[in-house]
C-alpha cells in the first residue's frame, strides 16, 4: 500500500538531518570544533575508553578518517590516546577534561538546534515525530547494531 507523500521520506530526512548539522556548526564555531569533531567528543565523552578501531566503526567512517581527526583533536587538547593495557596495539581513547567541560555546553546547543528544529509543533506532535523516527531506525537497523536503540533510549546529543 502506498501512502502520499513516501516517495519523499529519503528526501526530507537527509535535508533535516543536514540542516540541524548546519545549524549546529554555525551555533557550535566557537569552541572550534567541525561536526564531525563534535560527533567524536560526544561519543568519547559517553563511551570513555572506547578503541580507536570502535570509534570509527561507531561513526561510520574509515579508520583513516578517524586516525586524523584524533591528531587533530589530541593536538587541540580534546582527547588522549591510550595503549590498551592487553594489547599495546589497540588505543584507547579518552577525553581530556577539556571535553567534560565542553560536553555540557555541547548538549546546550544541540538542545537549542532540536528546540529550532521542533517549533511549530505541539508537545503530542513532537512526540509522534520522535516516536516516527525512532521507528524508521528500529525498522531499518541490523540485529547487529544496537547501538540505535541504545542511543534513542539515552536521548543521544548532536
Amino acid at each position: 500500500m502506498e501512502f502520499e507523500g513516501t516517495e519523499r521520506l529519503g528526501f526530507l530526512i537527509h535535508d533535516a538531518g543536514r540542516l540541524m548539522r548546519r545549524r549546529f556548526e554555525k551555533l557550535g564555531r566557537e569552541y572550534g570544533l567541525s561536526s564531525a569533531q563534535w560527533r567524536l567528543l560526544v561519543r568519547v565523552v559517553k563511551d570513555e575508553g572506547v578503541a580507536q578501531a570502535r570509534l570509527a566503526e561507531l561513526l561510520e567512517v574509515e579508520p583513516i578518517s578517524v586516525s586524523r581527526l584524533l591528531d587533530r583533536m589530541e593536538e587541540g587538547g580534546w582527547i588522549e590516546r591510550r595503549q590498551d593495557a592487553a594489547d599495546r596495539r589497540v588505543r584507547m581513547i579518552f577525553p581530556s577534561e577539556k571535553s567534560r567541560e565542553a560536553f555540557g555546553a555541547i548538549r546546550a546547543v544541540a538542545g537549542d538546534v532540536f528546540e529550532q528544529a521542533l517549533t511549530g509543533l505541539s508537545p503530542s506532535e513532537r512526540q509522534g515525530v520522535l516516536r516516527g523516527l525512532a521507528k524508521i531506525i528500529e525498522n531499518l537497523s541490523d540485529a547487529e547494531a544496537p547501538d540505535h536503540k541504545q542511543t534513542l533510549s539515552k536521548g543521544a546529543t548532536g
